[in-house]
């Protein structure tokens, strides 16, 4: 079967041996229709993991399956790829990210190749049939969502907060119906008129360039820029909340001490979804309260490159790969 591997500074197909149950356990063997390319996926190729296959917003078919669940051969699927245990440290303290088992549950070899191997753990946890009102492009719109669901979940708001979103790319689209799905003022931040225009699109409260100091609730930063930084501590009010759901490209800029400490600020960060966010996410998508028409561009599977690359320099918004439609 083919695979999209790294290999420096480029993506190569290769043939890689498709998954087999009886070398596997017990799970299913899903031929992989398409797969959203993930912000986490370029960081990957930007940083030269060789070897590794990327994709996880991965949505299939299954055609192969051994396991007691409720799944069965020609079930067309949405899948997430990491599964905490729910019983260690950090599970306990809602910290699921930094979970052993998380960490090491994984899609294989990765959504970006013709075929993979799902355990019958991430059956249980993190695979949905899709609705039949949803497009397999739409369904894969779950994983992303999902993160941001638990990011909104997370922050603990009060209901009707006022929330900034900095960063209006597919995740702050996402962020921002999220958070009015969960009852807050949400303002879209970017500097690009068309996402700006997307944001009002999609039921944001307002769209613009900046707001004044000091004059929301929480601040969402979902975009990788430096100058963020200190745009979410100027924006966001004594006592409010500061949510990192992104990195950025110099490691040294960073919050304020004493402005943090003054300001009584909460500042935290998120990181990737849970079973029950993803199929909170779902149920979202199904019920058309997060919208995400028009944000996807298709490309085949040898064209994976040109996908990455058209995102990094903004001529699109998300790439959808198609593998087996």
């Amino acid at each position: 079967m083919r695979a999209a591997v790294i290999n420096n500074e480029r993506i190569e197909i290769k043939e890689y041996e498709k998954p087999a149950l009886a070398n596997s356990g017990k799970g299913a063997i899903i031929k992989v229709l398409g797969s959203g390319l993930c912000g986490s996926d370029i960081i990957k190729y930007l940083h030269k993991q060789n070897g590794i296959v990327l994709g996880h917003e991965v949505v299939g078919e299954i055609t192969e399956i051994d396991t007691e669940t409720n799944f069965k051969q020609g079930d067309i699927i949405v899948m997430g790829h990491h599964i905490p245990c729910g019983e260690c440290v950090f599970c306990k303290g809602k910290s699921y990210s930094m979970c052993k088992q998380f960490k090491q549950t994984n899609i294989r070899p990765g959504g970006f190749s013709e075929y993979i191997f799902a355990s019958e753990l991430h059956l249980q946890n993190t695979t949905h049939k899709i609705p039949k009102n949803l497009s397999l492009t739409d369904a894969s719109f779950m994983e992303p969502l999902g993160c941001c669901i638990r990011a909104a979940e997370r922050a603990d708001l009060p209901e009707n907060s006022k929330v900034a979103v900095i960063g209006l790319g597919t995740i702050g689209l996402l962020m921002g119906q999220a958070l009015k799905a969960f009852g807050h003022e949400v303002i879209g931040i970017d500097l690009i008129k068309d996402r700006l225009d997307l944001a009002e699109k999609f039921g944001f409260n307002e769209a613009k360039n900046a707001v004044e100091d000091g004059s929301v609730d929480a601040v969402f930063l979902t975009a990788g820029a430096n100058a963020t930084v200190n745009s979410a501590q100027k924006y966001v009010r004594n006592g409010g909340t500061i949510l990192i759901f992104s990195s950025i490209a110099d490691d040294n800029i960073g919050f304020s001490n004493n402005a943090i400490y003054y300001r009584e600020l909460k500042v935290l960060s998120t990181y990737s979804a849970t079973p029950d966010t993803l199929k909170k996410a779902l149920k979202l998508l199904e019920d058309k309260i997060v919208r995400v028409d028009g944000l996807t561009t298709e490309y085949n599977l040898e064209d994976l490159q040109k996908a990455i690359e058209d995102t990094l320099s903004n001529k699109i918004m998300k790439a959808y790969i198609r593998i087996g439609e």
